[in-house]
């Protein structure tokens, strides 16, 4: 059996963190993992940046609420999930996801959660486990599942050198300098051959 792991920003719908710091106007925070492989250090430095400026949860949700999906994210993913299991495997929090989830028409997510205090204030944050993504992939085959994997940015390299068809999808060119061997696609039409072509 194949399933068919996602990354979710950057892949299906944009980047929070950057449309974020568009709104709030806090450019800092446009950072994200493509920007810095550590994502403790990355989660840490943002969680100061938003405890600085007096923002919460509530601030960043209204955010989200405004976000769609990208153009042909839903189609693809509905095209995707009628030939193969898919799950999204993402670094983002549950608290954020959930609208996302529910214009992408409610994919299966594992994802992890925010410490919110009673007045908004993120405070924390839960990791799922270590290396989510990687160890997600992980977890699967030893359970028989093959996995196919595709996303953007460094916390999903884990994922795709470990599946056995993995693929970079509109990344950097860093990343796409520093993993040559690694096929890089930029459209869902392209990604969707090739994870056909793997399945």
């Amino acid at each position: 059996m194949n399933v068919v792991c996602l990354d979710l920003e950057g892949v299906l719908v944009p980047e929070i963190w950057i449309a974020f710091a568009e709104e709030a106007g806090i450019p800092e925070l446009a950072r994200t993992t493509r920007d810095e492989p550590d994502y403790d250090k990355l989660m840490q430095w943002r969680l100061g940046i938003l405890a600085e400026h007096g923002l919460g949860l509530p601030d960043v949700q209204a955010v989200i609420a405004k976000i769609d999906p990208m153009e042909g994210a839903r189609a693809f993913l509905d095209e995707l999930r009628s030939i193969a299991q898919v799950i999204i495997i993402s670094d983002t929090f549950e608290q954020f996801a959930r609208p996302l989830m529910e214009k992408l028409g409610w994919p299966t997510l594992f994802c992890n959660e925010l410490v919110v205090d009673a007045d908004g204030t993120i405070t924390d944050f839960k990791m799922r486990c270590p290396e989510s993504k990687l160890t997600t992939v992980r977890a699967l085959h030893s359970c028989g599942i093959q996995t196919i994997a595709a996303g953007d940015s460094h916390n999903d390299l884990g994922m795709i050198l470990n599946s056995k068809a993995g693929f970079l999808f509109r990344s950097t060119d860093a990343i796409k300098a520093e993993y040559p061997d690694l096929p890089a696609l930029e459209t869902y039409d392209e990604l969707m051959a090739a994870v056909k072509a793997a399945l």
